[in-house]
């Protein structure tokens, strides 16, 4: 057990028997009230938000959460199936786990994930992906209005919207929180 002291930004705590992840926290001084830490603190499992006031004494459980890079390999099911580097190890990691950004991923790309005692709690893929568009209409000469954007498939199978000068082959970075498009790739 760690005080409330000890806490920072970052850290994963057990907090009323969930894992939660402190987003902020801050340590207070109200006039000649007595001093406390204000924490604003995720849920990882659930994603809720929860706002708490710690004793500058009050004991609190630190998770011992381990986040290493992994390769993904392929999906089986409900799980995407990942490889450690080092030790060439696999996982099976729960999809939601990616969240959204899941329909970007490619075999053989580089994710992020943490575990907590065996068990995988987190998952997060790259911020951009390169993709190649497999399937998009070619752009009509003249219509060249400025931020005119059109369908495009990507090798993953997700539709994103690109700009005309886009063609079938090109190469094209892809936010992957948003799915918004961000520039072509040479």
């Amino acid at each position: 057990m760690a005080k409330a002291s000890d806490v920072k930004s970052g850290n994963i705590l057990r907090f009323n028997g969930e894992l939660v992840s402190v987003e902020e926290y801050i340590h207070r001084t109200p006039g000649n009230l007595r001093a406390f830490y204000q924490a604003r603190m995720r849920n990882v499992k659930t994603g809720k938000l929860v706002e708490y006031r710690f004793r500058t004494d009050e004991e609190v459980e630190i998770a011992r959460v381990e986040t290493n890079d992994y390769q993904y390999l392929y999906e089986d099911g409900d799980f995407f199936v990942v490889m450690d580097n080092e030790s060439y190890e696999q996982f099976n990691i729960p999809k939601v786990l990616f969240g959204d950004s899941a329909r970007f991923l490619k075999e053989g790309m580089n994710v992020i994930v943490a575990f907590e005692s065996e068990e995988a709690i987190m998952a997060q893929t790259p911020a951009s992906v390169e993709l190649e568009i497999t399937y998009t209409e070619p752009a009509v000469k003249g219509d060249t209005s400025t931020n005119a954007l059109k369908s495009a498939t990507v090798e993953t199978g997700v539709e994103i919207r690109v700009p005309l000068f886009i063609n079938q082959g090109d190469k094209v970075k892809v936010d992957t929180r948003t799915g918004d498009y961000m520039e072509r790739v040479k």
